[in-house]
């Protein structure tokens, strides 16, 4: 009995097979020719062998017919001359005795030929002689058809070739029959048919089609190993290509391959190599100069503290003092303090940037719940979003988030995402949601402003840009606190996304794996809000002001923004 649990393995056998031949045809150029090779031989030998096989066949066949034609003629002659000589012809008996007579010397003794004496459909004669037959066949083995064209033709021979089942023997042989009409004394017309089988024929077709197969396999193997080791000579040094260029790609960029004689090949490892030694110089070019930017950039920016603390003192004795200017020179006054601010927030921009560009920033890791986190930048920006009338809520899940972060650099990221989202935000509610999964924990800021046209997603975390240049930056922004924040969620190796729409608002997620040494397999937040997760979050802060009692208080009930179960 076979086991019920092996059908399953009978089942993926075939399939694994399968897949592995697929695999190894869409990454092996060199199995592809290969087996490319093998299925148009097989094919070409197949047509070939076909074709030859129906020749010799035929011709074996043809070769049979003429000589048993010419034979049968001769034979037929024989038995008419002795029919019109005989002499026992007196009555039906002694007829069919020397009919017998006749068929039998006919025939002869090899078993190359079988004779059959029988009785022409449409014969009238009173005289009846039985069928006469020699050898192992029988007088059934004649066909109907052929009868009816020996007895409409009396001149000619008739022939056909069909199976005839001969004692002694498993399977029909295929036989040609030659029939053609004598006349009996007193019995009329009968029609003599001689069957040749073709055995020899047969064993020699048997033969052939055997030697055309072994050979046409062993061609094939040949066929098969010679395209083996031409393809082999070709994509060899491909795949070194392939190697040294991957190894290039890592870095290693001294890598060269090795060019032996005067082909093509050694022509492809020529120009490769010369490449190779353009990319280096040109890469080690593009390096000095970056690194060349990189410390003038930290240089001014360091060089520019000195000379900006004494402004910053100067400003600050002017803007002290400044209820005793005119109003004009006490506006100025205030401007002035704001842009220094401005001016110093973006100067240690410029240093931070500096920092990731050349490699130099460290994450300082602790396990910290990001709801405390949260908790703090929300505090943080509560005055701004009073300012700007915005009702900033964090929405909790009821359970620690906490992960493995710097939370100085994670509350940096946090803190630029709500401010840009109360910049945005056009007074409305910002929602804050923060949950985690096995593998990350995410926060998600989500506002319901002027959005982000199709495209500007993927843009607002370039350097300087702004969605509008005609817009002011009435908080101070200075156009580089989304690069800082995808570079510190990068050097975490977190997500950080954004979503946007025209007069829908924005979604920005932050997702951070929740230990240094496990890759985030999926965020536990979504990013677009048309496919929201609905849930029963439990408000811990509104605007810094503590908690609120119930979740539905804190959803947006302004006119024109949608209520959610939870944040998008």
């Amino acid at each position: 009995m076979t086991d019920a649990g092996d059908t399953p393995a009978i089942r993926t056998g075939p399939a694994r097979i399968l897949a592995r031949m697929v695999r190894a045809w869409r990454r092996s150029l060199q199995f592809r020719v290969v087996a490319t090779t093998l299925v148009l031989g097989m094919l070409v030998l197949g047509l070939v062998g076909t074709y030859l096989y129906q020749q010799i066949g035929a011709g074996l066949v043809e070769d049979r017919r003429t000589l048993a034609t010419a034979e049968a003629l001769q034979l037929t002659k024989k038995v008419k001359v002795a029919f019109d000589r005989t002499d026992q012809a007196q009555d039906q008996q002694t007829l069919a005795l020397f009919a017998q007579d006749i068929v039998q010397d006919v025939a002869g003794t090899e078993r190359s030929r079988y004779v059959v004496l029988q009785r022409l459909l449409g014969n009238t004669a009173t005289v009846v002689i039985p069928s006469v037959v020699s050898g192992e066949v029988g007088e059934g083995v004649i066909p109907e058809g052929l009868r009816r064209a020996v007895a409409e033709d009396a001149k000619n021979q008739q022939q056909q070739i069909v199976p005839v089942k001969l004692t002694g023997t498993a399977d029909a042989v295929p036989s040609l029959i030659v029939g053609q009409q004598v006349t009996l004394p007193l019995a009329g017309g009968y029609g003599i048919y001689y069957v040749y089988p073709m055995e020899r024929e047969r064993d020699s077709l048997v033969v052939v089609g055997r030697t055309f197969l072994y050979g046409g396999l062993v061609l094939l193997l040949l066929i098969g190993a010679v395209a083996y080791v031409v393809t082999r000579l070709v994509v060899a040094p491909v795949r070194r290509a392939a190697e040294v260029a991957q190894r290039l790609a890592s870095g290693t960029l001294t890598e060269r391959m090795e060019s032996r004689g005067e082909d093509d090949l050694a022509s492809l490892a020529t120009s490769f190599n010369a490449m190779a030694v353009s990319l280096e110089r040109q890469i080690g070019q593009l390096e000095n100069l970056s690194r060349v930017q990189q410390r003038f950039v930290s240089d001014v920016s360091h060089e520019l503290r000195t000379p900006l603390t004494t402004i910053r003192m100067a400003v600050d004795l002017i803007y002290d003092a400044r209820e005793g200017f005119e109003p004009a020179m006490s506006r100025s006054a205030e401007l002035l303090r704001g842009e220094l601010d401005r001016f110093e927030a973006l100067l240690a921009d410029l240093l931070e940037i500096s920092r990731f560009d050349a490699g130099a920033a460290v994450l300082d890791v602790e396990s910290t719940d990001m709801r405390r986190t949260v908790t703090k930048v929300v505090d943080a920006t509560a005055r701004l979003a009073e300012g700007k009338g915005s009702r900033v809520t964090v929405l909790d899940p009821g359970h620690p988030c906490e992960a493995a972060f710097d939370p100085r650099r994670v509350e940096r990221v946090l803190r630029n995402l709500v401010v840009n989202a109360i910049e945005h935000g056009e007074g409305r509610p910002i929602e804050i949601k923060v949950e985690r999964n096995e593998s990350a924990v995410a926060v998600a800021v989500r506002d319901y402003g002027v959005g982000l046209r199709p495209g500007e997603a993927g843009l607002v975390f370039n350097r300087f840009w702004r969605a509008d240049p005609a817009r002011a930056r009435t908080t101070g922004g200075t156009g580089l606190g989304l690069a800082i924040a995808l570079e510190d969620a990068r050097l975490h190796r977190g997500w950080l996304q954004a979503w946007g729409a025209p007069d829908e608002g924005s979604c920005f997620r932050l997702t951070l794996p929740r230990s240094v040494d496990r890759p985030i397999d999926s965020s536990p937040l979504p990013l677009n809000p048309r496919h929201p997760q609905v849930s029963a979050p439990v408000l811990v802060a509104q605007n810094g002001r503590g908690p609120t009692a119930a979740a539905s208080e804190a959803r947006p009930d302004t006119p024109g923004i949608p209520r959610t179960d939870g944040l998008p």
